[in-house]
């Protein structure tokens, strides 16, 4: 189906997120030539879902999507998060669920600061340098890029393996190739 569409046109590592329920589910995605599979909510109610997936697909593959929020001085865990009426916080403390995702077989987490998603004013810095102390899996940044200079400030500060943006691409506000150039000089 659409997956294998999308894999035809890329070049380039492609991910699939969101609805992934099984491993079955996944295989499929991998089978029609994704590269990983993301899951979150699923993840959360069911936690050996991780570990299905790395035995059977390989760690390399599964990648992890965490949504966090601050919340009473501590970062916590939201689940649903694709709808503001069904999002709720899903009762684990954000670097414990981390530790606990990796520990399972997730070969990748991304760290979504709802905090800062959208408003473009940079990553969550300080919430991404605790995640990176607890993170021995490659640490990807989400949420809150908004200028060239943001990219760099995140890797510099929080070591985090990348970083992900959506709507700074899709607005033309940042262009691809631009961003590259400008990471070259910044030697990263």
């Amino acid at each position: 189906g659409w997956v294998r569409s999308i894999a035809r046109l890329l070049d380039i590592p492609f991910c699939v997120a969101g609805g992934i329920r099984t491993v079955d589910q996944a295989a499929a995605c991998l089978d029609n030539g994704a590269d990983k599979v993301s899951i979150n909510s699923p993840a959360l109610e069911r936690p050996e879902l991780i570990a299905e997936m790395a035995e059977r697909l390989g760690s390399q593959c599964v990648v992890v999507g965490v949504d966090s929020r601050r919340e009473a001085g501590d970062y916590v865990v939201h689940k649903y998060t694709g709808d503001p009426n069904t999002r709720r916080t899903a009762g684990k403390r954000t670097m414990d669920w981390i530790v606990e995702a990796q520990g399972l077989g997730a070969g990748e987490i991304v760290l979504n600061c709802m905090d800062s998603d959208g408003v473009r004013r940079g990553y969550d810095v300080e919430q991404l340098a605790q995640a990176r102390a607890v993170c021995q899996v490659p640490l990807i940044a989400s949420g809150g890029a908004g200028e060239m200079q943001h990219f760099a400030d995140v890797v510099d500060q929080a070591d985090v393996d990348g970083a992900l943006a959506a709507s700074v691409f899709h607005s033309g506000s940042i262009a691809i190739p631009a961003l590259k150039q400008f990471l070259r000089t910044q030697h990263i």
